[in-house]
């Protein structure tokens, strides 16, 4: 079963067909953007210090794990474009979804087990974000954008024992896996999971004074747990002839935050660094 699937809307009672067909190309779209940003990073610079920002919900969208864009952050950051695809709606049905529809969870799960299956050395003796040995830390499983008449999924995962990302097509009908791919220095878009284990470690860590400081003055009281925020996460590579303590980036899983108190504020925090892979924060240039 995946960490997290991605946000879904359903399509209203008595849409007509141009909405579904609608619907179906976004789905498509939004799957090939996915496929895009597998094999890239991002490298953003940092370009301001922590200071709370305030953002008209209206302007950001919100939902219980911090949707909306990102980028809505002060400092010009667009994060909506660096940051995983949010899959069209699917209906959380059993049954098998038709054509070009959005995968139902049903399809995900069969999909996500089906791609750890059949590897046993991917199974049992990977690391998730959280240092723990057995199937490495999901990503993402959404519909491949290839139209070739069949349904087929692509599952994403990260294995932090070696810093590997892992790309795997199942085939839905047969439940078989039709295409693996391993790659080194990849960093796909971080998921949900590894954004809350990222927020987790800033919390707990002295760098993470401020953003203490700033929820106090926001809620009245004291923010301790990553539940607390809503949060959402950039992959980070240095730039150019990088060196210093983040010189593994690119290398290493390196997340950005963007963070806003949950029906609050936004929290300035893209100065800050975490790299996933050995658990240490960083602070890196300001103004």
């Amino acid at each position: 079963m995946p960490d997290e699937g991605d946000s879904k809307t359903t399509g209203e009672p008595g849409e007509g067909p141009g909405e579904e067909a609608a619907r179906t190309r976004a789905s498509d779209q939004r799957s090939a953007v996915r496929r895009m940003l597998w094999g890239t990073v991002v490298a953003v610079a940092a370009t301001a210090g922590l200071i709370a920002v305030t953002v008209p919900l209206s302007a950001s969208g919100d939902d219980a794990d911090g949707g909306g864009g990102a980028g809505a952050g002060r400092g010009g950051t667009n994060a909506s474009s660096q940051e995983p695809a949010r899959a069209e709606a699917a209906p959380d049905q059993d049954e098998p979804g038709q054509g070009r529809e959005p995968l139902t969870e049903s399809e995900r799960e069969k999909a996500t087990k089906a791609a750890l299956a059949g590897d046993t050395s991917l199974r049992a003796t990977s690391e998730n974000v959280r240092g723990e040995q057995g199937p490495p830390q999901h990503l993402t499983t959404d519909l491949t954008d290839e139209g070739d008449g069949g349904r087929t999924a692509e599952v994403y995962f990260y294995d932090y024992k070696d810093d590997t990302a892992v790309h795997k097509t199942v085939d839905l009908a047969s439940g078989k896996v039709t295409a693996s791919e391993t790659s080194k220095n990849t960093q796909p878009p971080p998921s949900l999971t590894e954004a809350r284990a990222a927020a987790a470690l800033l919390i707990k860590d002295k760098l993470g004074e401020g953003l203490r400081a700033d929820y106090q003055r926001a809620r009245g009281e004291e923010l301790t747990r990553d539940t607390q925020l809503a949060v959402r996460g950039l992959t980070y590579r240095p730039h150019d002839d990088p060196s210093g303590p983040l010189a593994s980036c690119g290398q290493e899983r390196c997340v950005r935050l963007f963070t806003r108190v949950k029906g609050g504020p936004w929290i300035d925090t893209k100065n800050f660094v975490i790299n996933l892979s050995d658990r240490s924060v960083h602070r890196i240039g300001t103004d």
